[in-house]
């Protein structure tokens, strides 16, 4: 199934299925991409622009982004927008659209959800544990009572959509398609940037 989807190239910026994400919309051509989609479905692609991939208004994108839908909209009075999306599906670019519109467009495949989006008791603990011991060694406040009454694809969703990994890491979250996969990922890239002690300066090949 194809759709056209207009698309919000934001680097570092993960949105994943029945995740939520704000954002505040300042620059002309999405705040133009946000009022057409107001007008029309109210649907907007999130998706990464490659690093280092070029400049200017057609930078390269990954192959693969997540479509939202926008449910909290706040316009200000000078034109920007707060928004929140809601994670609708994946989509994987099938090729970019020639518009007139200041904001890009792509004709993208929606790619099926997870059909069993759990995690296996041992899998669940290994994640928690990881989590535990990066949050600790990184100095992050965590609600850890609040964290293990999430199901498991908000657990492991929110923490690759959160979690501080460089673009080529969170870009290869997103790619996966199994949420146990993704768990175990999540878990190795934990371990990865926590060894090299700044994640900042880490960057996964």
């Amino acid at each position: 199934m194809s759709a056209r989807v207009s698309i919000f190239p934001l680097s570092g910026a993960l949105l994943f299925p029945n995740m939520h994400l704000p954002l505040h919309i300042f620059e002309p051509r999405y705040r133009a991409m946000v009022s057409d989609s107001l007008a029309r479905d109210r649907r907007i692609g999130m998706i990464q622009p490659r690093p280092a991939g070029g400049e200017g208004d057609r930078v390269p994108l990954f192959d693969i982004g997540c479509v939202g839908q926008i449910i909290d909209v706040e316009a200000q009075a000078d034109g920007r927008y707060d928004i929140v999306l809601q994670g609708v599906t994946r989509f994987r670019i099938l090729r970019e659209l020639d518009v007139t519109t200041a904001f890009r467009q792509v004709e993208a495949e929606l790619l099926p959800a997870e059909a069993d989006a759990t995690l296996a008791l041992a899998e669940r603990a290994s994640l928690e544990l990881e989590s535990r011991r990066f949050a600790d060694a990184q100095g992050y406040a965590v609600d850890w009572d609040s964290v293990a009454r999430l199901d498991d694809e908000s657990l492991v969703n929110g923490i690759a959509q959160i979690a501080p990994f460089d673009v080529a890491a969170k870009q290869a979250l997103l790619e996966v398609d199994r949420l146990s996969d993704r768990a175990e990922l999540i878990v190795q890239l934990m371990q990865f940037f926590g060894r090299h002690g700044d994640e900042d300066e880490a960057t996964l090949q």
